[in-house]
């Protein structure tokens, strides 16, 4: 058996992965969601839920032991190297996990990419799925009054009046004398006021 051998190389120096990882961790903080390898998205994955816990911890402790908080910022300063993404995960994203003991992230099979075979994923934050939240409705006063009717079909009229006319070299050329006309009467009228 084989110990000590976790995590991927990726085929690259330990420099290259360690920038290739940090790199991946900031663009996941700013965007909550990213798309990228299966691989690298499984390796991402340990090493960007370390600084989620660490920045958790720091705002657990911010009231008893404000310094081990600023200790904790520096440590993952070590990692990122990017203030606007750590300040985004301390400030953000740690309320959004206070109570969460692990599993910040999720991956997600996406298939496989056309140039070259490889498997693809989205690697995102467990507390931002878009999708999701997206789909379901927000249940608040204000959207439990019923909104007249009427409105929903003109909007809708419109939309099919918009598709059903269609362009022709007529319609446009008209359009365009029409702006024309429109921009010299604007020009002749603060010519007239500047005199």
């Amino acid at each position: 058996m084989i110990h000590r051998r976790k995590g991927r190389k990726l085929k690259r120096t330990a420099t290259h992965k360690h920038a290739l990882l940090a790199n991946l961790s900031v663009a996941l903080i700013k965007h909550k969601k990213i798309k990228t390898t299966l691989a690298k998205a499984k390796e991402l994955r340990l090493y960007i839920e370390p600084m989620i816990t660490k920045s958790r911890v720091a705002l657990n402790t911010k009231s008893t032991k404000p310094e081990f908080g600023v200790h904790l910022r520096r440590e993952v300063n070590k990692y990122l190297q990017d203030k606007g993404a750590i300040t985004t995960l301390f400030e953000e994203i740690a309320p959004k996990v206070i109570n969460r003991n692990g599993g910040y992230t999720r991956v997600l099979k996406i298939g496989r990419r056309l140039g070259d075979g490889a498997e693809v994923a989205f690697i995102e934050l467990v507390d931002y799925n878009m999708e999701q939240a997206a789909n379901v409705p927000d249940t608040t006063e204000k959207d439990t009054k019923e909104k007249p009717k009427a409105k929903k079909t003109t909007a809708k009229a419109t939309e099919k009046a918009k598709v059903t006319k269609p362009k022709t070299a007529k319609t446009t050329k008209k359009a365009a004398s029409e702006t024309d006309t429109k921009k010299t009467a604007k020009g002749k009228k603060k010519k007239e006021a500047a005199e």
